[in-house]
């Protein structure tokens, strides 16, 4: 089993900036592609941006150019970084984990961990 856990929400302003961890416990072995979600109040979980264990990126449209996701597999952490935060952007913000596929994926149903989630909130 893998445990994931999320850091790093908060309150920001609108225009401002948060950086989300995603530590891994357990059979880290078994983490490949990560990838992060949110699920605004009220609406589905939608897909934000994934890595696959080499460093493939792939990015949701609507975030490309403002949000970096990245890796450490020594610290078998996720990142996020979030910049120029949007008020509609504000939700619970989730990381996934695949276990036997190593390429990034934008279905959440394809993915077999999830961490509890950390509430982002940017305030117009």
């Amino acid at each position: 089993q893998v445990q994931l856990v999320e850091s790093g929400g908060g309150l920001v302003q609108a225009g401002g900036s948060l950086r989300l961890s995603c530590t891994a416990s357990g059979r880290t072995d078994s983490t490949n592609a990560m990838g992060w979600f949110r699920q605004p109040v009220g609406r589905e979980r939608e897909y934000v941006a994934a890595i696959g264990r080499l460093g493939i990126r792939t990015y949701a449209d609507s975030v490309k150019g403002r949000f970096t996701i990245s890796r450490d597999n020594a610290k078998n952490t996720l990142y996020l970084q979030m910049n120029s935060l949007k008020p509609e952007e504000s939700s619970v913000y989730y990381c996934a984990a695949r276990r036997s596929n190593s390429w990034p994926s934008s279905r959440a149903d394809e993915y077999d961990y999830w961490g509890q989630g950390t509430q982002v909130t940017a305030s117009s």
